[in-house]
């Protein structure tokens, strides 16, 4: 192995999904031995270079190599962090998964494993189910670094966890480097980025007019870059109070949402005060209550309050005069199987049906609305009919799904590409071209479409505008899948709802932060209670209502250590969360 030469090189690197090109002639030289951070926005090309390098995806032109070799060929380790490639039995016990990471895996060091539980206070007996979501992504992690490689893949390693907890991730991600390795991390939190030896930042956009590198370097080359997007975030210097919050004397002038618990699991007796139609924040490190208060408590005692059900067994009482709604948007995948797209679960497939119906290609062939559907109309394609997918039978091996080689994934027949539309501009499209088109686009084209472009306009707002208007939901990423499910409550009055979400930060870059923080001020300006759990500081910043769980995780949290505006909270000594705002 020389030292000098670079570990990760990648040359006219090109990645293209049907008409969609993910990456554009992509030119990296990364050395070896350093910390490397790779972000940009959602949609802009980290996913894709991160699967290429594991050799998950084969290039469509161009060159990567690692050490010298193709990933498909790659005979040294690389150890990858892919928190939704990962699966762990809820029932194991910390214990049986070391046990069978140390069989399963030649290259497993037990002794380091449980060097990092005991340092994390996760005990060997704990069984997964009795975990919070933040400590499964610590018990993941562990497991991934305890593998010896030459270059380790971290996938947004961050997830669930806490600022305190950054602090020690970090100090592994040194170790690893200090050791002679290799850590390419993608992430989007500033605090972990800001320790990173090298960082390539992608962009400039998502979707379409993402896949290309808009600046690389050290922390000060990035911070003077003007190119980039996240040098204002690590220099400080971007603004991060991005909304007007409640006034403290008026924060609960719009009525008050009480709770009252007994204890469960680890989380102690609460009574717990939430202000309607504001913007609260619940914080703390994993395992701290969190989840338990919120998704476990709260919800399901306004929900028994509203459908006039008695109460949960460890409720005592929840008290919310005019509360009728209580919506969870939760990371769980929309849709369950590949007929459903952004374009279906938007509503706008349907209205784009009956404008191709009326269009003078249409007429000439005596096509309905009803042709245009993939599921049933005569125009879908019948090599798959209609899922974009077939279904490969291979021998002891579950099936694969591949591209349907007919239609190439889009569903439609051939006759299908002869219906176009024309639009003010005078440009043509037909539905399978523009089911291709990412929301961005689609807006473009459908200009003097009123209702189409109106629900588009939505999906932008959300931050969604890189999505392709026929991407499959089930595939969709847990944030991703979170706002989706907004798209039918923005503009509605909702001064009788309860919006609760469970950490929809996850995965978003900064400027992708400010664009949530904008949906929920849009929920707010209809009346809307909104309840966030969430790690995020910029989300914590603009609160106008904290409740601060811990002060540890397990037995060692489970209460209500601080509650307040972020101000009260950072000056409380007793908050963990107040140290870091």
């Amino acid at each position: 192995m020389e030292k000098n030469k670079p570990l990760v090189v990648c040359s006219g690197l090109t990645k293209s999904y049907g008409s969609f090109t993910a990456l554009k002639n992509l030119d990296l030289n990364l050395e070896r031995g350093r910390f490397i951070g790779l972000l940009g926005p959602n949609g802009s090309g980290k996913t894709t270079t991160i699967k290429l390098l594991n050799g998950l995806l084969q290039p469509t032109s161009g060159m990567i190599t690692v050490d010298g070799a193709q990933p498909g060929c790659y005979t040294h380790s690389i150890v990858s962090y892919l928190p939704d490639r990962a699966y762990l039995s809820d029932w194991m016990k910390v214990t049986d998964v070391i046990d069978f990471f140390s069989d399963f895996y030649r290259d497993f060091d037990r002794v380091k494993a449980i060097e990092m539980f005991k340092a994390l206070r996760i005990s060997p007996l704990d069984r997964l189910k009795t975990l919070s979501k933040g400590t499964k992504e610590k018990v993941q992690l562990i497991l991934t670094m305890s593998r010896r490689a030459q270059l380790y893949v971290l996938d947004e390693p961050s997830i669930g966890l806490h600022p305190s907890n950054i602090v020690g991730l970090t100090g592994v991600m040194h170790d690893l480097v200090a050791d002679g390795n290799s850590v390419i991390l993608v992430d989007h939190d500033t605090q972990i980025l800001k320790e990173a030896d090298w960082i390539v930042e992608m962009g400039p956009e998502a979707g379409a007019k993402g896949g290309h590198v808009i600046a690389e370097g050290n922390i000060p080359m990035i911070e003077e870059n003007p190119n980039s997007q996240i040098g204002p975030f690590l220099s400080g210097k971007a603004e991060t109070k991005l909304r007007e919050r409640a006034k403290k004397d008026e924060l609960f002038a719009n009525g008050t949402v009480h709770l009252s618990t007994s204890q469960i699991h680890t989380v102690k007796p609460l009574e717990v005060d939430i202000p309607r139609g504001r913007f609260t924040v619940v914080t703390g490190v994993s395992g701290s209550g969190k989840t338990t208060m919120v998704l476990e408590s709260l919800v399901p005692a306004l929900e028994a309050k509203i459908n006039g059900n008695p109460l949960p067994a460890h409720i005592r009482s929840v008290e919310a005069d005019g509360i009728a709604h209580v919506k969870l948007i939760d990371a769980t995948p929309v849709g369950i199987n590949v007929r459903s797209t952004v374009a279906t679960y938007a509503g706008v497939h349907d209205e784009l049906r009956k404008l191709y119906a009326k269009s003078p290609d249409a007429k000439e062939h005596g096509y309905k609305a009803s042709d245009f559907s993939y599921n049933t109309g005569s125009l879908r394609c019948p090599g798959c009919d209609g899922t974009g997918v077939v279904s490969l039978d291979v021998q002891f091996l579950p099936d694969v799904n591949i591209p349907c080689p007919d239609c190439r994934g889009s569903r439609y027949a051939r006759a299908a590409y002869g219906v176009k539309l024309m639009n003010k501009a005078g440009e043509n499209a037909s539905l399978p071209e523009l089911m291709d088109m990412d929301v961005n686009s689609a807006i473009e084209f459908c200009a003097n479409r009123k209702t189409v472009s109106q629900k588009l306009g939505i999906l932008k707002q959300l931050g969604l505008g890189y999505l392709t208007l026929g991407e499959e939901t089930p595939s969709l990423s847990g944030g991703e899948a979170q706002r989706l499910k907004l798209a039918s409550e923005i503009g509605r009055t909702q001064t009788d709802s309860v919006f609760v979400f469970d950490e929809p930060s996850i995965g978003l870059h900064p400027l992708d932060v400010r664009v949530l923080l904008g949906v929920f001020q849009a929920l707010l300006d209809n009346g809307a209670t909104v309840v966030v759990i969430e790690h995020d500081l910029d989300v914590i910043r603009n609160a106008d209502f904290l409740i601060d769980m811990g002060p540890g995780g397990g037995e060692a949290g489970g209460r209500i250590v601080a509650s307040g505006t972020p101000e009260e909270i950072q000056l409380n000594p007793d908050s963990i969360t107040g140290q870091y705002l």
